[in-house]
């Protein structure tokens, strides 16, 4: 069985991430969405919330789970018994990131390969960052993520 991991923040689920998710349960078994629990990050929803969000916007994927983790992407992996990590290009510096930190994961553990999808040209501008700075200047962010976390979001500013 094939399993990959496709590991971030997800604060909040954006198409973009969903683009990539989707791909990839079209090539693998199974893809476990992992919500990556990152102390050095001030969150705008706490776990819980995105939890429900990410399982609510990808309930159609039946190959695709969501769980969390904390520590090394690569200790995830092989405690789930995945040997593909999936990470989205955007632009040239996410691919000179997303380089070095595949060839570091490859290092610890190199029956662990790293996938890379350039993201849809239509995404490609937009980031979990982004579409919080548009929100929080009261522009509309319904191209950028499903409607679900949008009524998340407006909850949020009540």
């Amino acid at each position: 069985m094939s399993v990959a991991i496709y590991a971030g923040t997800f604060d909040p689920i954006t198409n973009g991430h969903i683009d990539i998710i989707k791909r990839s349960a079209a090539l693998f078994d199974k893809v476990i969405v992992g919500v990556l629990v990152n102390i050095n990050k001030k969150p705008l929803f706490e776990m819980d919330e995105r939890l429900v969000m990410i399982d609510e916007v990808l309930k159609d994927l039946e190959n695709v789970e969501v769980k969390t983790f904390s520590g090394l992407l690569v200790e995830f992996a092989k405690q789930e018994g995945a040997n593909v990590l999936v990470r989205g290009l955007r632009t040239t510096t996410d691919f000179e990131y997303e380089l070095q930190m595949a060839q570091i994961n490859r290092k610890i553990d190199d029956t662990i390969d790293t996938m890379f999808f350039a993201t849809d040209p239509g995404l490609s501008f937009i980031s979990s960052s982004a579409v919080k700075e548009l929100w929080n200047y009261d522009q509309d962010i319904s191209e950028y993520v499903p409607e679900y976390v949008i009524w998340q979001m407006q909850k949020k500013k009540k």
